[in-house]
This record gives C-alpha cells, structure tokens and sequence, in this order.
C-alpha cells in the first residue's frame, strides 16, 4: 500500500457560482472508480476541508463517466466580490482537492 495524491487516481474540473463550488473529480482508469466511490465521501471531504465549507456538500454520482461532482457551499468566503482570500474561485478548490492524499490500497 502506497499514499498518493489523488491527482494520481483521478482528475478533475472545478468552477464556482457566487459562494458555491463545484468540482468534479474523474477517476483516471475506470477500474478505479469503485475505489474513488468509497473513499471520498462527504464526510471526509468535509474533513480535508475543514472550515473552509462552512455549508452542506452534497455528492453527485456520474457512473457513466467514472466521476463524482460535489457541490460545496459556502466555500469561497462570500464569493469573489465578497472574500479576504488571495484566490477564492472555485479553480482553486479543484487544484485543492487534488492534493488530497489516498491511499493505494484497492
């Protein structure tokens, strides 16, 4: 077993609308979904995000394409017009999840 990034296993697309992120995460090879599937719950995306997402995250399964996109809430401070942060677009919580570590233990 091995700890990776999980911008190893998959990839993802991210965007934001007003204080709502969204990001969908791809898994790589499509023999990696189930795994993808398991381990990023809500729960633990609410985790490696702490008090960042100060609302609800909902999870949306796209098991035609091997993807899941999670709608996060009250995670960009307000907005971009409305937010201290250097960089509070929704890009940035794509590239964040991304340096989730996992681990390779399917």
């Amino acid at each position: 077993m091995a700890t990776v990034y999980l911008n190893t296993l998959a990839h993802g697309r991210s965007g934001d609308k007003g204080d709502t992120s969204n990001v969908c995460i791809f898994a790589r090879d499509p023999k990696d979904y189930e795994y993808l599937k398991r381990i990023l719950t809500v729960e633990r995306v609410r985790d490696y995000f702490g008090g960042m997402v100060k609302g609800e995250i909902t999870r949306y399964d796209v098991d035609t394409l091997h993807g899941m996109n999670f709608v996060m809430k009250h995670a960009l401070g307000g907005g971009a017009t409305h937010s201290l942060r250097l960089d509070s677009l929704g890009k940035s919580m794509g590239s964040a999840f991304m340096r989730m570590k996992v681990n390779t233990d399917w």
